[in-house]
């Protein structure tokens, strides 16, 4: 058995491009609502009491179509923890 030897930065341009040509043959969207469990899934946050905080407070949006159901915008989760990044040193 052969082996072929490459350099780091062409083997994630490499990887990169693969995930981006599955993407688009497999058309993998994210929801664009998600459950208050996937949303504190993806915040990584374990109280719904923070949850509901930051929602009462504007900080993401949501939406409730029924009086039980509070589904989570993901982009306005994204934008938040975008936010909220630190840049490093």
């Amino acid at each position: 058995m052969g082996k072929i030897t490459i350099d780091s930065e062409a083997f994630y341009s490499l990887i990169e491009e693969v995930v981006e040509r599955v993407r688009d043959k497999e058309e993998i969207k994210q929801d664009k609502w998600i459950s208050g469990r996937e949303a504190m899934h993806k915040m990584r946050i374990t109280s719904p009491t923070t949850l509901a905080m930051l929602r009462n407070k504007g900080k993401i949006r949501y939406t409730q179509p029924e009086k039980k159901i509070i589904l989570y915008d993901n982009d306005s989760i994204d934008e938040y923890l975008e936010k909220h990044a630190k840049d490093t040193f």
